[in-house]
């Protein structure tokens, strides 16, 4: 055998490598599987999109499921926080937040991941989810990684001399900008040209700050992808992340208005929520899990074994041809509201 090539980290590689290493040294990860049944979901998205003319404008299902995360999360706000922790001193204490930001990761137009941070996510409608989405991914187009990276990077290492890390310090600036492993980032004509660029029209370092949960979806990468991701990693200080899995047909049990069981079908999209044991036990996952099953069980026990179509069978039929989508969104959003609250 011979060897064929040598590759050296590049500085998103590196900053992922090292935080990753640092979740799996430190954290203590416990981890609950849920299956979110999204059979009756998936045609109210469909609807929803129908009159869109364009792929930007349509909201997915990945963006539906963010919705109801978040939902979740208002009913469990142990779980939207960060954690300080000194181990020599077992000392901890959770920082609780008012806000939602969701660290989400993105496929770049070159092939390579970015984590973004998706701000307020608290209240936003489906509508305003997939516009903010929208306008990350247009700025995405004009946006140089190893740049912002390389100035998330430089905020952090003189966070570091702050706290008196010096010798970690040290260490990470050897190893990037010495030999074979130097960062190598835009210079004269070309970082000035790139620099030029409007902030409003490319990512900044603000756009990859640390959010206060992790969503990150492999379904939307690889729809044939089956079963969990069950290694996801918790980026210190959050301390919950949550992995969506592609949507899978598996066999389930179906109880419908009159008691009656029988397996049909389903469509099942697998979620992994993984969370630090130092800060939260199961008990404290619990709220949210149960506000998850609140936004699902209804779609199993009223739509077994009845059939799409037949407007005696649902809640609500709107034709959204004569209040257009905007308006039957609004509609569908405070039925829910309604229901949840």
């Amino acid at each position: 055998m011979a060897l064929i090539k040598e590759e050296h980290f590049g500085i998103a590689r590196k900053i992922v490598s090292n935080m990753t290493t640092e979740s799996w040294r430190e954290i203590p990860h416990a981890i609950v599987m849920y299956e979110a049944d999204v059979t009756d979901i998936l045609p109210v998205v469909k609807a929803l999109n129908a009159n869109c003319k364009s792929r930007e404008e349509k909201i997915t299902l990945n963006t539906v499921m963010m919705k109801i995360i978040c939902e979740g999360l208002k009913a469990a706000p142990s779980m939207n926080t960060h954690l300080l922790f000194n181990r020599r001193l077992v000392r901890g204490c959770l920082k609780y937040f008012d806000h939602i930001d969701v660290s989400m990761p993105m496929l770049l137009p070159d092939g390579r991941m970015m984590t973004v941070n998706l701000r307020d996510f608290q209240n936003k409608s489906l509508l305003a989810m997939t516009d903010y989405i929208a306008d990350v991914t247009r700025r995405a187009e004009n946006t140089n990684l190893n740049e912002v990276m390389f100035d998330v990077s430089l905020d952090n290492t003189i966070t570091g001399l702050k706290q008196g890390k010096v010798k970690q310090t040290v260490s990470r600036l050897i190893g990037s900008k010495t030999g074979k492993h130097k960062v190598h980032t835009l210079r004269g004509t070309a970082k000035k040209a790139y620099y030029s660029i409007p902030e409003k029209d490319r990512l900044t370092k603000k756009d990859i700050e640390q959010g206060t949960v992790t969503i990150s979806n492999l379904g939307s990468l690889y729809k044939g992808q089956s079963g969990y991701g069950t290694l996801i990693e918790i980026v210190p200080p959050q301390v919950c992340a949550f992995a969506l899995g592609a949507v899978q047909d598996k066999p389930v049990v179906v109880t419908d208005k009159f008691g009656n069981k029988t397996i049909e079908a389903r469509q099942i999209l697998p979620i992994t929520v993984v969370f630090d044991h130092r800060a939260l036990d199961f008990g404290d996952v619990i709220p949210f899990l149960k506000k998850m099953d609140s936004q699902h069980r209804k779609y199993y026990n009223f739509y077994g074994g009845a059939h799409w179509g037949k407007p005696d069978n649902y809640d609500l039929c709107i034709n959204s041809a004569s209040y257009g989508i905007n308006e039957t969104e609004n509609l569908i959003l405070k039925l829910l509201d309604d229901q949840i609250h």
